[in-house]
């Protein structure tokens, strides 16, 4: 049995990452944005005249790529899932241009052999010219890596929303093909796209990404919260509670006090919570 918290500090991946605006109007297409080719507001993240950024290209940009398939890194890559994700948009990222990543293992966590462990990254994105632009944190359930004895402690966990009806809801449709397209920014693991792969690891079929569920969760937030303005969108944390299968639809529903919005989504054809303890920080 390996012991993953020797893994603590090794940076997984650092590049600069050359990104251009097809891009940035990919990731917002794996959205479904540009479904109404004459709604102005949707154009601004697909077309070329004006474009603007999505602040969720921070989860793609200079992406380590499905590093936990190296067999150096000794994971049982078929059975990782994505726990949770939190993002701080610290300047709006560039729709094209050179930006530096550099990604480590912050900590790991074991839960018990029968559990797995928890694995938590810490990305950081900088510009050509230094400016800090955001900061990513990621925590991957290795669920067939557990019972090392060793790492840290997990972190502490996000409120869930208020127990009452929500103050705006948004319900947004994935498309059938959006894994499909998702993957080629960057996140190619072949869970959500090989049907073989998926069932081996427990899956009627492939299943959307992760990112890609948060990514529609966040076009809620900006729709809802921001009045179409994604620079305004400056921080979101969330927890991933259960797949998503690429073609249903996704209710969330939001809770706001202030500059600050809790969150919830759900696939509206089964009922069934994606994600939860969301909290999102609005910029006026």
């Amino acid at each position: 049995m390996r012991d993953h918290s020797q893994l603590i500090g090794r940076v997984v991946h650092e590049a600069d990452d050359e990104i251009t605006i097809k891009d940035t109007i990919l990731y917002a297409l794996a959205l479904g944005l540009g479904a109404d080719p004459v709604d102005q507001r949707q154009l601004q993240y697909v077309y070329e005249d004006h474009l603007k950024s999505l602040p969720g290209m921070a989860m793609i940009v200079a992406y380590p790529g499905f590093w936990m398939r190296d067999p150096e890194y000794g994971f049982t890559w078929q059975k990782v899932l994505h726990a949770e994700e939190s993002i701080e948009i610290h300047q709006p990222l560039p729709v094209a241009g050179r930006i530096h990543g550099s990604t480590v293992i912050e900590d790991v966590v074991d839960r018990g052999a029968d559990k797995g462990c928890f694995v938590y990254l810490r990305k950081e994105l900088h510009a050509a010219d230094g400016t800090h632009l955001a900061t990513v944190l990621s925590n991957t359930l290795a669920r067939g890596d557990g019972g090392f004895g060793g790492g840290g402690k997990p972190r502490a966990a996000l409120a869930a929303p208020p127990d009452r009806a929500a103050d705006a809801t948004c319900d947004l449709p994935t498309l059938p093909q959006a894994a499909l397209l998702y993957r080629l920014c960057g996140d190619m693991n072949p869970l959500h796209a090989d049907p073989q792969v998926a069932r081996g690891a427990g899956f009627e079929r492939p299943i959307l990404h992760g990112r890609c569920t948060l990514s529609m969760a966040m076009r809620a937030l900006i729709e809802t919260c921001c009045e179409h303005d994604a620079d305004r969108l400056r921080g979101v944390q969330v927890r991933f509670s259960a797949p998503v299968l690429p073609g249903e639809t996704l209710r969330t529903e939001m809770w706001r006090d202030g500059a600050a919005v809790q969150f919830r989504t759900t696939v509206v054809e089964r009922d069934v919570v994606v994600l939860n303890h969301g909290h999102a920080r609005i910029a006026d």
